[in-house]
C-alpha cells in the first residue's frame, strides 16, 4: 500500500512545492510535474519520475483512469496517497486534477546519436517564455521533428510551465541545452542546413528547401536573434508581412516554418 500523506508540511511536500521556483529546481535536480495527461506521456515515454503523489479525490475521469491503469502495472513508482488539501499545495495554480509528480532533470547535451539520417532540427536562442517554449514543442512532435536545442536559454527548458504547455510532448522529444557556440559545431558537424528566421532575412521560407538535414533556427521575441548567426553558411529567411505588424509570435513563426518543411519533406520518397 502507499505511504498516506495528510499534512502540508510533511518534508516531501515541502520539497516538492518548493519546486515552483528556479532556485530550488537548479539546487534539488529535479522538477515537478503535474496534470494527467502530462503524467502520462512522461510514463509512456520512460520518462523515470521520482515520487508520484495521488489525490484519489481529485482523481477522476476517462483519462485518469487509463493513467491509473499505467500506475497500477509500473511496480518501481514510489507512489504516495495525498489528500486535498496536500494536492492543491502542489497544484499548479488552480489546476488540482488529482496527481503530480517529481522527476530528476534529464541528461540534456547535446547527441548526435538522437538524430537520424534526415533530421529537422528546432533550435530556440535566448528563449524565456516557458509557454513559448512548450508550444514550440507541440508543434515539433507533431510534424515528427528529431529534436529541439535550447542555445544560451534564459529559462530552465523543463520548467513546469514548460512542461505544461507543451501538454507533456516534451518527453518525447530529444530536447537539448547549450551555449549559441556549441549548437553551431553541433549543426554543422551534423551536416544540417541552418535557415535564420529574421524580419529582414533576405529569403522568403517559400524559395528555400527544407528537404535535406535542416535546422530551423528561431531568436526571443525581444531580441531576436543574435550577430552569431550572421555566417556565411547560415540562410536568413522571412515570413512576408503584409499588414503592419513587422513580426510574428515566435511560436506562430515556427509552426509555418515546420509545417512547411513537413509539407516539403512528405513529398520525398525514401
Amino acid at each position: 500500500m502507499p505511504e498516506r500523506i495528510t499534512s502540508v508540511q510533511n518534508p516531501r511536500i515541502k520539497a516538492a512545492s518548493k519546486l515552483r521556483q528556479r532556485r530550488a529546481r537548479q539546487q534539488q535536480g529535479r522538477t515537478i510535474i503535474d496534470g494527467i495527461r502530462e503524467i502520462d506521456r512522461a510514463l509512456a515515454t520512460g520518462f523515470p519520475l521520482l515520487e508520484l503523489f495521488v489525490c484519489d479525490e481529485l482523481l477522476v475521469g476517462e483519462e485518469a483512469e487509463a493513467l491509473r491503469q499505467r500506475i497500477s502495472q509500473d511496480r518501481d513508482l514510489n507512489l504516495f496517497e495525498i489528500t486535498r488539501d496536500v494536492c492543491e499545495k502542489l497544484s499548479f495554480g488552480e489546476r488540482a486534477e488529482g496527481v503530480i509528480a517529481v522527476a530528476n532533470y534529464p541528461d540534456t547535451m547535446l547527441d548526435h546519436e538522437k538524430l537520424g539520417k534526415r533530421p529537422l532540427i528546432v533550435v530556440l536562442e535566448g528563449v524565456e517564455k516557458p509557454g513559448n517554449l512548450g508550444a514550440i514543442l507541440r508543434t515539433a512532435d507533431a510534424v515528427g521533428a528529431d529534436c529541439l536545442i535550447a542555445a544560451d536559454a534564459r529559462t530552465d527548458i523543463f520548467n513546469p510551465n514548460a512542461i505544461r504547455a507543451s501538454l507533456g510532448t516534451i518527453f518525447a522529444i530529444p530536447t537539448f541545452e547549450a551555449t549559441t557556440a556549441e549548437t553551431l559545431t553541433f549543426l554543422r558537424t551534423a551536416g544540417a542546413t541552418m535557415f535564420a528566421a529574421r524580419v529582414e532575412g533576405a529569403v522568403s521560407y517559400e524559395q528555400v528547401k527544407f528537404t535535406g538535414p535542416t535546422a530551423l533556427i528561431l531568436g526571443s521575441e525581444a531580441e531576436g536573434l543574435s550577430d552569431r548567426w550572421l555566417a556565411d553558411d547560415v540562410t536568413n529567411i522571412r515570413l512576408p508581412m503584409r499588414g503592419i505588424a513587422d513580426s510574428l509570435n515566435v511560436s506562430t513563426t515556427a509552426a509555418v516554418l515546420l509545417y512547411e518543411a513537413n509539407r516539403q519533406r512528405a513529398n520525398i520518397i525514401m
